[in-house]
């Protein structure tokens, strides 16, 4: 496969996921009605954001298919830390379980560091292209738990 058809591919699935998400709860989205911790970014913040990190997440699997580097291991990692991305926003704005959320987006950080940790291992580029998603993910972890506290 061509370079381009690898990197389209891999940057392609994430941002597709995310988009199919994105209109599945659309209608549910009650961000701006919350009431919400310190920090918290404007809504319009999340959708740029989100687009920003599935392209990373893309480009960094892109990166180790183009080098040879995946395996069952990286891709089991990859995949299921997608899949628990794509149910967080699901519990947390479709059914309104802010706190079981809670504890998916917990899940989510743990996989995302192992993803990291195992991109680095086969390309410091790569895994360094995580960094972004795990501290926004660890700081969704945060607005999530507030929102559910202070909307308890």
């Amino acid at each position: 496969m061509s370079k381009v058809k690898t990197y389209a591919k891999a940057i392609l699935i994430p941002v597709i996921v995310g988009v199919v998400i994105g209109l599945l709860i659309s209608s549910s989205i009650d961000y701006n009605e919350l009431k919400k911790p310190f920090l918290s970014p404007p809504s319009s913040v999340f959708p740029v954001v989100w687009t920003i990190l599935y392209i990373l997440m893309g480009i960094s699997y892109g990166i180790l298919d183009d080098n040879n580097l995946i395996n069952e291991n990286v891709s089991k990692k990859y995949y299921f830390q997608l899949v628990v991305n794509a149910l967080w926003p699901i519990f947390f704005f479709l059914f309104k379980w802010r706190l079981f959320a809670f504890f998916v987006i917990v899940v989510l950080d743990i996989l995302v560091y192992l993803m990291l940790k195992t991109f680095y291992s086969k390309n410091k580029t790569a895994g360094l292209l995580q960094i972004p998603y795990l501290a926004w993910s660890i700081f969704a972890t945060y607005l999530n738990l507030f929102v559910y506290i202070l909307n308890n």
